[in-house]
């Protein structure tokens, strides 16, 4: 039996919670961090009281009254910030700022204390810790050097109380940055899933301070990675901290079974999780086999059926440019993928791609990095399709999108800059720090309703509608691609979201699935060889009524 089948067999029907992580954040290095970068401004020092938490012996929460007086002056320009459960670390220049306003400046430009990066456009904090995005514009910072992507930079920085522990073959590598050693003793910089990231460890609590770019030539509409580590590198160099609230610690969240209906649905049907359609993995992989319910989510489709599965393996797919072959009636094909040959036909309507069971594509083949997938590629997420198709007018056999709604899974925060084929929903929580991210909804459709930096959404609140739209309208099939990324001590990383999904769809439906067990397959006929010097038997088998074959 195959490692795959073993670890299916022992986790049949057991759905689990996902283990957690939960750091001791150090407020009175906290205080004494913030101490020295204040004292720099005279000025500045007379709005702080820092005696009271020097003398503390035991933790009590009121006694650091110099980070109550630093949420007061910061949460105008960083609301909420004195919810965050650890310190809150910010390219935010406090003593400056503070100077310059009991000074009477007439201005006081953010980007001025910001190191040059404009006023944050998402900032949420909560249980779990905070997270952040900024953005620098081209030709800002005479020390900075030349650049050829145009667009303002996003840097991300998130700071978290819990870190989910998941096994990762990947995780906790990196190299050192020389010039931010003495800043950050163990900073840790690597390019993960599509992300340049800088991990360190402050006050006893991780934080990741990353850039989406492109390894590889810088364009002026494609970010390079080396572009990038300036900016990054210019962000962590100006964090100061910020605010927070300081609580007693806490404990781990260890793992749980996760309560299922007990009455069985009639009709849902999945594949256990991780058997991907065969050959359809990156290199021969095989898929990953996780039974963790990341998060209690509601369904992201508004209402059932629906219908998990491939959009590259199936009908209609283009095998992810995998080669195929096409139908021709002359030589007997039919149309199929050269990796396998399950058969298909162009139409996206057929009935098999709006049926059960669902099937897991996580590690399906796709030319993105996915470090829990076997090769370290794959699909990131899974592609989720609506209850029915209605065929186009035009005869293309395609289905027409933006019909049936999308919802958000979670009470959360939503991370999209305009114009972004995706969108982020966060999640800050007292158990949880998750997001969740929607593909293939049309981006001139989520600007005009909303769907941008900072906005908050209720569980069940409608973000979208399923439609086609990769690049442009109609550069896929009509689908959602939705995935989940968890935060550990490399930051945001893509773990399988079909577990989850099954989980959610059971709620919806009030039932529960069932794991599809495929019919046996029919033994071909063995015809009976004759040897040269035998002759036929003229005798019928034993138990039958078979006339003995004449001579």
């Amino acid at each position: 039996m195959s490692l795959l089948s073993l670890d299916r067999a022992a986790n049949a029907d057991q759905f689990k919670t996902p283990a957690i992580s939960v750091a001791r954040p150090d407020w009175q290095s906290a205080v004494r961090q913030l101490r020295t970068e204040i004292s720099s401004e005279p000025h500045a020092v007379e709005h702080f009281n820092f005696t009271a938490a020097s003398r503390a012996r035991l933790f009590r929460p009121q006694q650091f009254t110099s980070i109550a007086q630093l949420n007061a002056i910061t949460s105008p320009l960083f609301p909420d910030v004195g919810l965050s459960s650890i310190p809150v670390l910010l390219p935010f220049d406090t003593a400056q700022y503070l100077t310059d306003r009991d000074n009477g400046a007439p201005n006081l430009f953010l980007s001025r204390y910001q190191a040059g990066f404009r006023p944050v456009r998402m900032f949420n904090v909560g249980p779990a810790g905070y997270d952040a995005v900024f953005a620098l514009d081209q030709g800002v910072g005479d020390d900075m050097p030349p650049r050829i992507f145009v667009k303002p930079i996003e840097v991300q920085i998130t700071g978290s109380l819990l870190t989910y522990d998941i096994k990762d073959p990947l995780l906790g590598k990196g190299e050192p940055v020389k010039a931010l050693a003495t800043q950050f003793p163990d900073l840790r910089k690597f390019i993960r899933e599509g992300y340049l990231r800088y991990a360190f460890t402050r006050f006893g609590v991780p934080y990741v301070v990353s850039v989406g770019c492109h390894d590889g030539a810088a364009r002026s509409r494609r970010l390079s990675c080396r572009e990038a580590s300036a900016v990054a590198e210019r962000f962590l160099k100006a964090l100061r901290v910020a605010g927070g609230d300081p609580h007693r610690p806490r404990f781990d969240i260890p793992s749980e079974v996760v309560d299922r209906p007990i009455e069985f649905s009639p009709d849902f049907t999945y594949h256990p999780p991780g058997e991907i359609i065969d050959n359809s993995g990156y290199r021969g992989q095989s898929g990953r086999a996780d039974f963790t319910v990341y998060s209690q989510i509601r369904f992201p489709l508004e209402k059932a059926p629906a219908f998990a599965n491939s959009q590259s393996f199936m009908n209609w797919g283009d095998c992810y440019q995998t080669g195929r072959v096409s139908w021709s009636a002359r030589k007997g094909d039919h149309y199929h993928c050269k990796r396998n040959d399950k058969p298909l036909v162009f139409d996206e309507s057929a009935k098999e791609n709006y049926s059960y069971p669902w099937q897991d594509n996580f590690c399906e083949t796709r030319d993105f990095e996915v470090g829990q997938c076997a090769n370290g590629m794959g699909h990131q997420g899974q592609d989720i399709r609506p209850s029915s198709c209605q065929l186009r007018n035009d005869g293309a056999d395609r289905c027409m999108p933006d019909i049936f709604p999308i919802v958000a899974v979670r009470d959360g925060v939503l991370i999209r800059a305009a114009g972004d084929q995706t969108v982020y929903l966060l999640v800050n929580g007292y158990n949880e720090h998750i997001r969740f991210r929607y593909v293939h909804m049309n981006p001139t459709r989520m600007d005009a309703d909303g769907v941008l930096h900072g906005r908050r959404v209720s569980e069940g609140e409608k973000i979208g509608v399923v439609s086609n739209f990769q690049d442009r309208v109609g550069g896929t099939t009509s689908h959602l691609h939705f995935d989940v990324q968890v935060f550990t001590r490399d930051g945001w990383i893509w773990v399988n979201p079909y577990t989850t999904l099954v989980s959610a769809y059971e709620r919806l439906i009030g039932g529960r699935g069932r794991e599809y067990i495929p019919p046996p397959p029919v033994a071909p006929a063995i015809a009976h060889a004759t040897l040269p010097d035998e002759k036929p038997s003229t005798s019928a088998p034993i138990g039958t009524d078979a006339v003995p074959a004449a001579e």
